[in-house]
C-alpha cells in the first residue's frame, strides 16, 4: 500500500513538473540587484563622504598600519628584546586590533545601515518590477540565487495534494492496524 501511495505522489509530481518549462523558471538575486543600481552606488559615496565615516576608516588604516609596524619592530628585534618589552609590545598590538575591530563594526555598521536604506527605498519599485517581469515573461517559480523559492503558480504547490495524500494513508495505515 505505501508502495502506491509512493507511486502515486511521484506521478502528481512528475505531472506537475511537465507544465513548468525552463523559460517559466526565474532566478533573482535581490541583494545584488538593489546593491548594483545607481541609487545604491550614491548611496555609498555619500556614507564615503560623511566626516564621521571617513575618520573611522582614515583611524582604522592608521592604528592599522601602527599595528603592522610594531608587529614588523618586534619580530625583527624579537632576539634583542627583554621579556618584559615583548609582552609589553604584544599587549599594544593586542589593544591595536582591539581598537581596529571596534571601528571596524561602527564602519560595517554604518554600510548595513546604508544598504537597509536602499533597500527600504528600493523595496516597493522593486516588487512592482518583479511582478511585472513575472507577468511580461510568464513566469511561474521565481527562485532566490541561493534556491528559496520566492513566487510559484498556485498550480505547483503540492501542499494540499501531499496533505490528502498523508491523510488517507493515515487513515488507511489505521484500518489496517485495527
Amino acid at each position: 500500500m505505501k508502495n502506491i501511495l509512493k507511486l502515486n505522489f511521484l506521478a502528481i509530481l512528475f505531472m506537475s513538473i511537465q507544465h513548468i518549462n525552463a523559460d517559466q523558471i526565474a532566478v533573482i538575486d535581490m541583494r545584488a540587484a538593489v546593491l548594483s543600481t545607481q541609487a545604491a552606488s550614491d548611496a555609498f559615496k555619500a556614507l564615503e563622504e560623511d566626516p564621521d565615516y571617513a575618520s573611522n576608516l582614515e583611524e582604522a588604516q592608521g592604528l592599522q598600519a601602527e599595528r603592522q609596524e610594531l608587529a614588523e619592530k618586534l619580530q625583527k628585534d624579537l632576539e634583542t628584546l627583554s621579556n618584559e618589552d615583548i609582552a609589553k609590545m604584544q599587549k599594544e598590538i593586542q589593544e591595536l586590533g582591539k581598537d581596529i575591530e571596534f571601528l571596524a563594526g561602527k564602519l560595517q555598521q554604518a554600510q548595513e545601515e546604508t544598504a537597509q536604506k536602499v533597500f527600504v527605498t528600493s523595496g516597493p519599485a522593486m516588487q512592482k518590477i518583479i511582478g511585472e517581469l513575472i507577468q511580461a515573461k510568464q513566469i511561474k517559480m521565481l527562485m532566490q540565487k541561493n534556491e528559496t523559492i520566492l513566487f510559484s503558480d498556485q498550480a505547483l504547490d503540492l501542499t494540499d495534494d501531499v496533505t490528502s495524500m498523508l491523510d488517507v494513508a493515515a487513515s488507511e495505515d489505521g484500518a489496517t492496524t485495527e
